[in-house]
């Protein structure tokens, strides 16, 4: 718990600190703070994990208010993701005998870092990426009671896969893997390529058109229905 603390969550903050030190002068500038839905929706076998991702986002909202009294220019996002296809779960701590995954669907990394991207040049508060993020905070936040019981249910079976795992094989919690292994993980076969929530957070001007003009639409359409049911 100690040793992911002070990876996880303290390494966001020094990491801000040295930023800030370098931005505050200038004034200018922003920082993308990746998060995930566990942010806000902690899942069981992450417990360090998930209390990790809760720090970020109240260090992030607290330094985001101290900029603003301060009347900065700099800008401070956080990104929340979902499951996404890396390395990662090949060479984390796995004290279990079962192969680590991420909690389905689980997409592939490009459209993600594109979206990490598009948030450092666009100034919001915060972003969600991925249809099933907004589900999960939206989720937590309307019926937590019943999210506890679905994930005290599902969420164990979730996270492995099948195929056997050592439990003394390398891992990167203490000191990094001397080795490359790319950006892709093992997953990509059913990884997704496409989300159209990512669309319509990376294209609000066009989404909000197009909300605009269904509502538009299906209330013309309902008008018609009232006057052929009154005939």
């Amino acid at each position: 718990f100690k040793r992911v603390t002070e990876v996880t969550y303290r390494g966001y903050v020094y990491c801000t600190q040295s930023a800030l030190r370098r931005m505050i002068p200038r004034n200018r500038g922003t920082i993308v703070q990746v998060g995930s839905s566990i942010a806000y929706r902690g899942i069981p076998l992450q417990s360090a994990y998930s209390g990790a991702k809760h720090a970020i986002q109240g260090f992030t909202e607290s330094v985001r208010e101290e900029l603003m009294h301060d009347k900065s220019n700099i800008h401070l996002t956080m990104v929340q993701l979902p499951a996404i296809d890396t390395t990662q779960f090949s060479w984390c701590k796995n004290t279990t005998d079962r192969k680590w995954q991420p909690v389905p669907p689980i997409f592939d990394p490009e459209p993600i870092a594109k979206t990490i991207v598009w948030a450092a040049y666009h100034r919001r508060r915060e972003v969600y990426v991925g249809g099933t993020t907004f589900k999960t905070i939206l989720a937590d936040k309307a019926i937590p009671g019943f999210v506890d019981k679905y994930l005290a249910r599902n969420g164990y079976t979730s996270q492995f896969y099948d195929g056997h795992h050592d439990p003394n094989a390398p891992n990167n919690l203490w000191d990094p893997i001397d080795e490359d292994r790319g950006a892709r993980g093992e997953f990509g076969s059913h990884a997704k390529k496409k989300d159209p929530f990512i669309w319509m957070v990376t294209h609000p001007v066009l989404t909000r058109a197009l909300t605009v003009t269904g509502a538009a639409a299906l209330t013309g359409a309902l008008k018609v229905m009232r006057v052929k049911t009154r005939k």
